[in-house]
Order: structure tokens, then sequence, then C-alpha cells
């Protein structure tokens, strides 16, 4: 069967929207803090997330972390980091008060590389509002916690506010959101051994989604 058809499955669907439940922490912003920080990625209304929390006076900075990853190759004409500042700028964000660090290339890269430009440009940033995909936001945030070298920075986790049924689009389409939520989820439960994440539970009837998702062929991502 067609990946297309297989993804319409009526089990398929809620096994996916199990998952993108999963990864979301549902965090409510209603504080500021000293930066809203952007992992990048392909998908561009992350960007205006982002954006619209900066100029909603959110933080004082915004920061863009992303190189060109398997995902964004030809995608974008330039690295992550710098097509989601052109967005931020069209959309009235002051060029002085963004952060572009365009060499990392996965999520860890993004939190230690994104330190180190911080430190260069003798920043002290005590709290960040984190920007991702929803079904990124969980392991953006076990990454974050383990790999940023301040315990004690305050983090808040967001994406767009999209339900399971209207998150995939033209360029998020729905094979390629469920191979890599499946994905991201088994590294939630392996890259903790790894040192790469803090520990996060996975509930039972999270872990049966996947396993059923990965027979049906959504295997694509895995680690």
């Amino acid at each position: 069967m067609p990946a297309d058809l297989v993804a319409a499955l009526p089990d398929v669907q809620q096994d996916a929207e199990t998952l993108y439940e999963y990864h979301q922490l549902h965090t409510t912003i209603n504080q500021k803090a000293d930066a809203i920080f952007c992992l990048c990625s392909l998908d561009t209304r992350v960007a205006e997330r982002a954006a619209q929390l900066f100029l909603d006076g959110y933080g004082d900075y915004l920061i863009f972390s992303g190189g060109s990853g398997k995902l964004t190759h030809g995608r974008f004409d330039k690295p992550e980091a710098e097509a989601f500042a052109d967005i931020a700028r069209e959309m009235g964000v002051p060029a002085t008060k963004l952060i572009v660090e365009p060499n990392s290339t996965n999520t860890g890269e993004n939190v230690r590389f994104t330190y180190a430009v911080l430190q260069e440009k003798k920043l002290s940033m005590r709290s960040f509002i984190l920007v991702q995909k929803p079904y990124m936001e969980r392991r953006t945030y076990a990454t974050f916690k383990k790999q940023w070298p301040d315990e004690t920075t305050e983090i808040f986790v967001t994406s767009p506010r999209l339900s399971w049924k209207d998150y995939p689009n033209e360029d998020n389409p729905t094979d390629l959101v469920i191979n890599i939520a499946v994905g991201d989820l088994i590294r939630i439960r392996e890259y903790p051994a790894k040192g790469f994440q803090i520990h996060q539970d996975i509930p039972h009837d999270v872990w049966a989604a996947a396993q059923r998702l990965i027979q049906r062929g959504y295997n694509s991502h895995l680690p």
C-alpha cells in the first residue's frame, strides 16, 4: 500500500497522534525570558512562532540556531538559522536583536554552539523560551537540561500551536512527520545512556504506539 494511504488509516493516525501529544510538553508561556531560542529545522512555522513571541515581548533577544541538515539540504539556499532570521526580519524583528548560530547539525550542537556564541558575545542569559517543532519539544528539553553548562538556567519549551490533524502540510508531509516522531521517541529512550539527554519516562501506551508504527514501516529515522 502506498505510504500516503497507510498514513491515512485510522489506526495509524491514532498512534501518530499519541506520539505527537507525548512529544509536547504543553507549556503555557506567560512570563518573559532573557531570550527566545529557536532551534531551526525544515518547518518555517517554527521561525514565525519564535518571532511572534519576541514581538509580543517575551524575550530581549531572538536566537536562531541551525546549519544545513539532511532534511533541509537543498530546501534553503543558506543555513537554516539564516533562513529563519530572514523570516523574523520580515516580521519586524530588529537585526540588532537577532543572534544567528549557523553551524550546528543536531540538537546537541544547537545547545553547545549557541552557548559558545553567547560566551563570545559576553552575553549572560539566565532564562530561555526554547522554540521547536511540536513533536521535538520533549527531546529539546531533555537535551538542553543535559548539555547546557549552567544547570541553574531556567527554560520553557513551546512550538507552533497546532493539533495533530492541522500540523502536516506540503512542506511537512504526514509520512515524514510520523517517521521523525517515531525516531525521536527511540532517541528519548536510548540517548540518556549515551550522555546526550536526561532520562524521561515513556508511558506504555506511547511505546506500544511507536512499535506498531515501526511495524507499519515507519522506520526511516531510527537512530
